[in-house]
């Protein structure tokens, strides 16, 4: 497949799962009373309100300083510079599924000179890892402790759990590691079969590397959960500041299934799947306007570091192109 035919491919991804996106939020909102949906915002909490949409900035830079404690000893990488590459992150994970803008992160840090390709990537790999398991553990604990379990709730616990569990063992375990990606690479599609290998070979330098310290892995895996806790904790604020109630426990298992269904590759940026998922989960605890309203600013989460990453994304994709350019003039010359 050239290029061309894989930007079109792309780009017709994107249109359908923008389809689905704005059909979800088409029914969510053919149901919901719009007049009712802005009266819980003029109705909320200012100062809670303040608070909870300002927690992305701590978590932006907890997150950023992360990054660098990832870096392997004798690698530096500035503050600055780690909060530029999240921004910038942040700005591709609303246009590609499943936070694989993150993945962008690798190539810049290669192209700026910080890591190899290799090791960048498997360092990246590492961190979703982490953040991936972080809220699963939570999300398993919510469930657990969680009051008023029907059949379906007991489905998700143990699926979590077992998502949790698993993850747990191929992030620590190479010999399961690497007999999960065997099977995987034998039964995936041809075009799957070597995006896995790559993963593959990641995964295991990703184990070599971070095993190799246990003293950083405990680090960055404490860090990680206080991460994720503090996320789960500003959806919590949110629902204060629209003057609604759930018990912050429910919320640690209700929130993070919200934020599952949006890792979904079947919308665009998860909104819709996760606006349906909030609508739902809540619905013991507040009607589907507070909850449409919690939606959208669930989604600022997301909106607003990326917003706050698109000069630094231009920034990468100018010098990247300038490089190219460069390099293409150098062999031409040759």
């Amino acid at each position: 497949m050239t290029n061309q035919q894989s930007i079109q491919k792309t780009g017709a991804t994107k249109i359908i799962s923008l389809i689905v996106s704005l059909l979800i939020l088409g029914a969510i909102y053919w149901k919901i009373d719009l007049h009712q949906l802005i009266e819980v915002f003029k109705n909320c909490q200012s100062g809670w309100m303040v608070v909870s949409l300002g927690m992305v900035v701590p978590l932006t830079m907890l997150t950023s300083w992360r990054l660098q404690q990832l870096m392997p000893r004798g690698q530096t990488l500035g503050f600055g510079e780690a909060n530029r590459l999240i921004l910038a992150a942040s700005v591709l994970n609303m246009l590609l599924p499943s936070k694989m803008g993150d993945i962008a992160k690798a190539y810049f840090m290669k192209q700026r000179g910080h890591l190899d390709g290799s090791l960048s990537l498997s360092l990246v790999v590492f961190e979703k890892a982490c953040d991936l398991l972080s809220l699963l553990l939570w999300c398993a604990f919510g469930l657990i402790l969680y009051p008023a379990k029907d059949w379906l709730f007991w489905i998700m616990t143990s699926s979590v759990a077992f998502g949790l569990v698993t993850g747990i063992l191929l992030l620590s375990s190479s010999k399961i590691s690497q007999r999960f990606f065997n099977i995987a690479v034998k039964i995936a599609p041809n075009k799957i079969a070597s995006k896995l290998e790559s993963l593959q070979v990641s995964w295991l330098e990703m184990q070599n590397y971070f095993w190799s310290n246990k003293e950083q892995l405990a680090k960055i895996t404490m860090v990680s959960i206080f991460i994720w806790f503090l996320h789960l904790l500003q959806i919590w604020l949110f629902i204060l500041a629209l003057k609604a109630w759930t018990p912050f426990l429910a919320n640690l298992a209700l929130s993070p299934l919200a934020i599952l269904a949006g890792l979904l590759p079947l919308t665009f940026a998860g909104i819709g799947t996760r606006d349906a998922a909030l609508i739902a989960f809540y619905q013991p605890y507040f009607d589907a306007p507070t909850a449409a309203a919690l939606a959208l600013l669930c989604t600022s989460r997301y909106l607003l570091p990326a917003l706050g990453g698109l000069p630094f994304l231009g920034q990468y994709l100018v010098k990247d192109s300038q490089e190219y350019q460069v390099s293409q003039g150098q062999e031409t010359v040759t």
